[in-house]
């Protein structure tokens, strides 16, 4: 108990001690009133104390659980938090599964009886019908090392209680079977498990990355949980068969001609669900189908057993009792006469009067603010309490002080909570400094009357009880807002892998080939030779020619990756097309090479200001920060004050996601350049934009002497000539603005900074202004591009470039559906919207017709208020739209894809998407992080039309975004999209072209070697390397059967470059693979061969009867030294030929094939070891 010394005066107060009695006694119902807000935690929590009882927490709506659930954090560990089980009738293609996998957390804690706990929920929960509580235990199953099991028998388990079976597992509630390793993530672990099995033993458990696919660390035993809420064993199958088919023939012999349009609908809906339950063992909408599984449901008191229970605001509960069957009931009518459902699935709630007679029956305590009756429950013991909630100070710390220094003298035992414990302790400090007293203590044993205690923490809203002179202020009352310290998550570097190319290989794909052009990928042919066997890469190039590539060449093969939507032409094997396009793109990257080296030589030249290192006041204010940093931003902004503090100007790009936390890091420098006297110029490129920004910054700067002003047209004249001024005599610091603050007129006493936010949406001109700005002031441009890993690599040195790739941790899921155009959906999801005082964005992506769409957005919802924002607006009537809308003029707002860039509305949390399969994924990804900005659970609804016949596009596109419901996927591919664009951004449009000749990872290539070149770091350019040696080398189909992975892992294999590489992918297949056949062996050594050849200047290796030939690159200089050593050591085995082409042979009968490998990876070592000597 961290806060005993809190509870202690509550214990011994003498109301509080009759309730307990009354507990103790079962003198139920009893009803305490008199208490708001966050004072409820503390006696929840002083009863939860006092009793044997595990006990379960009902409110009326969900933000309200939310934020009960958080307050009672603050007292105890054990706390556990219901999400609602959206009963969805829509026939719904898609729906995210995060809260289903927040439900199944706590399932899990309330079946598992062992502990005493705290279940906070909505009223919605009690009215529920669930899965019968045996059928979990059925499936509940740990797994130890050593146990003997039959993967058949798990896999068949694994299925029955919802998980998919997929290739490689990349989310939870998937499991993947493949030779004798089974991976599996269940839904309540944080890493998916890797189980590999010795015959039927269990050999080894390990937690493993879904990034990379490899081991974190071993594990004794494992548990399986199901997957979903609805377990389908064989009996639950059946039973759900016979009574679906019964339903359905039953409609169908009661259907007269006037019906017979829904009588079909609903045969289509059932027989595709039918069709899929056969098959799988789940559909889409399994949920609401319930009824039909199981002969006897559970109700939710049958769950919570033995569980005392809280009811918060009984009226209101009644309210939303009442209101949930009314809904329920309009809903289902309206859905059975569309033919949408069956009638049996009315039976998903239980029985009204039967829910109030259970509740009669249970232990039950309500809360109430006053004391005021409800038409259930009359309680037999009745006790009112005295509390207050204490108004906020919005960081005004002389209030804050009069109020303590009060209560002090009232005798109030007062706690303070701060956070964190770094605040907690800087708070003390700042209440000494104003002649307060007060304490710090992490375990609060006990407060003295008239003492105050700081301690860290966080609660909704502060209060007090007068009779127990006791009082808590919390944090957000202190400073504003609160620092929500997330889980910190493990260290995820381990078991990372290399940079993959994330284009996979497909069958059907175009392919580069360095040498040969472009062509089609046809699959991987196993082809033997003269007794040995070799995987080939199959590709068709024009008028049907046929090019084997052996897999140790891979590397020279990419996916072609250029514009979007063109078809590249297929090259002729053997013509000089190909050449020639390689040689016009070599000509412009060196132009291009060129120009980036001086550049980068001029910039070297210039003098900057130097920073002094980090101030006190600079760790305070990044304190400050309400959430917990990714580590991308923390290493962003190392880098970035490294270069403020050296002498040389810096000039860094920085590039993240929307949403990735770009501005904070931004923030953190102009605080830096600001403690140093230097003055900062904030460059966006719209007003909202501006406005927005000076609207967080001076948030976020509120506690800190820091001159804030913005320049933008909301301003008048008058406004602008004073900021002007002030800028000039040096009383601004912080300077806000779009273009304008380019203009003649702008003079700053002394810039320091210059910050460009989206750069990519100034024009050429205003940058080239930007750039007269700037000659030696730092400059940190943010943009929202994402650069690519491998572009980044190769301009290296040019522009310093920081990345932000981790996302922030969703502060809440956005439950996403994929749902065909439906009126009844868009209605709904509007009203909710609304009904939570929120607001709607509709996105309808063509212009001409935007006017219609709006209107029909009004006839569907009368109600509410629609407003219009498109492209083709002036930007002036855009940003008055916009405000109205920010300022909730509109509750729905018409929207174009506009919306993508920028602007947050943490009001609005529902965002429906109309005609969602005609849209990029990549959009759809950014549009989605629209909404979620705050602390309600936000919805995502993306609209298809129904197609008579879909286009295979279509289709395509569907399946991604069904794939894209679970974040995580869905960013591969926006990443691809991204690659595509922001590639030809990066370099200029001229460049674009180049790179759709020759595709997007060979141009990429082809720029690094020459930056290298020019630069002086590498003589000459590289050479390729070709080994021909007879021997079995190949990934057999009983190692790898998916030849998408197949084709990955030959992709890592010719990519070994040294001894490192060859270790961490042994250890990588072993790891996912299990033991490594001979032939794979081989293929690495073959590798590794090749990497050592290439050092050498090697170009081939090749295998005749009599002897195997070294063949070096012609006019190769140091050809002596070679020989040399190759005469000391290997006189008896080799063969050396002079000449142009020089090449050394290595006579095969003197050495055992089985030794063969080893033998020339010592010789090219130690002829590598010699060079480097000399």
């Amino acid at each position: 108990m961290r806060l005993q010394g809190l509870l202690q005066p509550l214990q011994e107060n003498d109301k509080f001690i009759t309730v307990i009695n009354s507990i103790k006694n079962k003198k139920f119902p009893i009803n305490i009133s008199g208490l708001s807000d966050s004072g409820k935690s503390y006696i929840i929590d002083g009863i939860f104390n006092e009793i044997e009882n595990s006990l379960v927490v009902v409110t009326h709506n969900e933000i309200e659980a939310k934020n009960l659930y958080e307050d009672l954090s603050l007292y105890a560990t054990n706390v556990y938090f219901l999400p609602i089980r959206e009963v969805v009738f829509y026939n719904v293609d898609a729906v995210s599964g995060d809260l289903r996998w927040a439900r199944l957390k706590v399932i899990k804690e309330i079946l598992n009886n062992k502990n005493k706990k705290i279940i906070v929920t909505s009223v919605d929960a009690l009215t529920a019908l669930y899965t019968p509580r045996k059928k979990y235990f059925n499936y509940s199953i740990t797994i130890k090392n050593g146990d003997e099991v039959d993967l058949k028998d798990i896999s068949k388990k694994l299925i029955e209680c919802g998980y998919e079976r997929v290739e490689v597992v990349e989310g939870k509630g998937e499991f993947s079977f493949r030779g004798g390793i089974l991976d599996v993530f269940p839904p309540i672990a944080v890493y998916p498990y890797r189980i590999e099995l010795f015959g039927d033993e269990i050999d080894s458990i390990r937690t493993f990355n879904i990034e990379s696919q490899r081991s974190i660390e071993k594990v004794e035993s494992m548990e399986i949980f199901p997957a979903k809420e609805v377990i389908v064993d064989e009996e639950a199958k059946n039973s759900a068969n016979d009574k679906i088919i019964n339903e359905l023939d039953s409609i169908v012999e009661k259907s007269n001609k006037k019906n017979n349009e829904q009588v079909d609908k609903i045969r289509g809906i059932v027989n595709k669900n039918l069709e899929m339950l056969n098959e799988t063992s789940t559909f889409e909408t399994v949920d609401s189908y319930l009824p039909f599984f199981y002969k006897e449901m559970e109700s939710f008191f049958d769950y919570l057993e033995g569980y005392t229970f809280i009811i918060d605001d009984l009226k209101r509960c009644h309210g939303k009792i009442e209101s949930i069957y009314y809904e329920f009931n309009e809903n289902y009518l309206a859905f059975l006469q569309r033919g949408d459902i069956l009638p049996s699935q009315n039976k998903l709630l239980i029985d009204k009067e039967e829910l109030l007679i259970k509740l009669e029956k249970s232990d039950v305590i309500t809360l109430n603010t006053f004391d005021t009756r409800a038409d259930i429950l009359f309680p037999l013991t009745s006790i009112e309490l005295n509390q207050i909630t204490s108004n906020n100070y919005n960081g005004q710390l002389d209030l804050l002080i009069e109020d303590i220094k009060l209560r002090k003298a009232n005798g109030f035992r007062t706690l303070i909570l701060a956070g964190t414990r770094t605040r907690g302790e800087r708070l003390v400090k700042t209440l000494r400094d104003r002649e307060v007293e007060s304490v710090y203590k992490d375990e609060v044993d006990n407060i003295e009357l008239g003492q105050a205690v700081v301690t860290f923490g966080n609660l909704m809203k502060g209060f007090e009880y007068p009779d127990l002179k006791v009082c808590v202020i919390s944090d957000k009352e202190v400073f504003g807002e609160a620092k929500k310290s997330l889980a910190k998550k493990t260290n995820k570097k381990k078991g990372v892998g290399k940079i993959t190319s994330f284009a996979e290989l497909k069958p059907g794909d175009y392919v580069v080939h360095a040498n040969h052009g472009i062509g089609v990928f046809k699959g991987i042919k196993q082809i033997d030779i003269a007794g040995n066997t070799r995987d080939y890469l199959d590709i068709v190039y024009d008028k049907g020619d046929k090019l084997y590539v052996p897999v140790d060449q891979l590397d020279l093969v990419q996916k072609y990756i250029g514009s979007e939507g063109k078809t590249p032409k297929v090259n002729k094997l053997g013509g000089n097309e190909w050449q020639k396009a390689k040689a016009k793109v070599r000509k412009s990257i060196n132009e291009i090479a060129e120009d980036l080296v001086k550049l980068y030589a001029a910039r070297a030249a210039l003098k900057g200001y130097k920073y002094s290192k980090d101030t006190e006041w600079q760790r305070q204010f990044e304190d400050e920060f309400p959430y917990e940093e990714t580590p991308d931003q923390l290493s962003s902004l190392e880098e970035i004050k490294h270069d403020m503090e050296s002498d040389k100007p810096m000039d860094r790009l920085l590039c993240g996601d929307v949403g990735y936390g770009k501005t904070e890091v931004a923030i953190r420098a102009a605080f830096k350049a600001v403690m140093d006297g230097k003055q900062v110029a904030f460059l966006v490129p719209t007003t909202i934009l501006a406005e927005q920004h000076y609207k967080n910054l001076k948030k976020r700067f509120s506690d800190f002497p820091v001159k804030i002003d913005m320049i933008s047209r909301f301003r008048t004249t008058k406004q602008q000539r004073a900021t002007l001024q002030a800028l000039k005599e040096g009383n601004v610091d912080i300077l806000i603005g779009t273009h304008r603050l380019v203009s003649k007129d702008i003079s700053f006493k002394d810039l320091g900074l210059l910050i460009v936010d989206e750069e990519q949406r100034f024009g050429v001109a205003q940058k080239e202004k930007i750039k007269s700005l700037k000659k030696n002031v730092d400059v940190l441009t943010l943009s929202a591009t994402p650069i690519p890993r491998t572009l980044h690599m190769s301009l290296t040195g040019v522009r310093d470039i920081s990345v932000i790739e981790t996302p922030p941790e969703e502060r809440y899921p956005i439950q996403t559906y994929v749902v065909e155009q439906n009126d009844q959906l868009i209605r709904d999801a509007i009203l909710r919207e609304v009904g939570r005082d929120g607001q709607v964005y509709f996105v309808y992506n063509r212009v001409e017709s935007i006017q219609s769409a709006a209107n029909y957005i009004r006839e569907l919802v009368p109600e509410c208020k629609v407003g219009i924002i498109h492209g083709k607006m002036t930007e002036k009537e855009l940003e008055t739209e916009m405000i109205n809308f920010m300022q909730r003029e509109y509750d729905v707002l018409v929207c174009t894809t506009i919306i993508e860039t920028g602007i947050d509305i943490p009001n609005v949390n529902t965002m429906i998407v109309n005609n969602s399969d005609k849209m990029g994924l990549s959009q759809l990804y950014q549009l989605r992080g629209r909404v979620g900005r705050s602390n309600k659970i936000a919805y995502a609804y993306f609209m298809y039309t129904k197609d008579k016949v879909l286009t295979e596009v279509a289709e395509k596109r569907l399946k991604a975004l069904k794939d894209f419901t679970e974040l995580g996927s869905g960013f591969k591919i926006a990443m691809r999209d991204l690659e595509i664009r922001g590639a030809g951004n990066m370099m200029g449009s001229s460049q674009h072209g180049h790179m759709a000749a020759i595709g997007y990872d060979l141009y990429c290539r082809m720029l690094e070697d020459t930056v290298k070149l020019i630069k002086g770091e590498i003589d000459q350019e590289p050479i390729e390397t070709t080994v021909d040696i007879k021997m079995d080398a190949y990934i057999p189909s009983a190692y790898i059967e998916d030849e998408i992975q197949k084709i990955e892992v030959y992709k890592k294999i010719a990519a070994i470059e040294n001894i490192n590489d060859y270790n961490d992918i042994k250890e990588e297949l072993e790891d996912r693979y299990s033991t490594i056949p001979e032939a794979v062996y081989n293929l690495m050594d073959i590798a590794y061969i090749k990497s050592l050849a290439k050092v050498l200047l090697i170009e081939e290796i090749k295998e005749n009867q009599k002897e195997i030939r070294f063949k070096f690159s012609k006019g190769f200089k140091n050809i002596n030294e070679i020989y040399s050593v190759l005469l000391n050591k290997y006189k008896d085995n080799v063969v050396l030929y002079f000449g142009e082409t020089p090449f050394f042979a290595v006579r095969i009968n003197t050495i055992k094939r089985e030794e063969m490998l080893n033998f020339y990876k010592t010789i090219l070592k130690e002829l590598i070891e010699n060079s480097r000597k000399k």
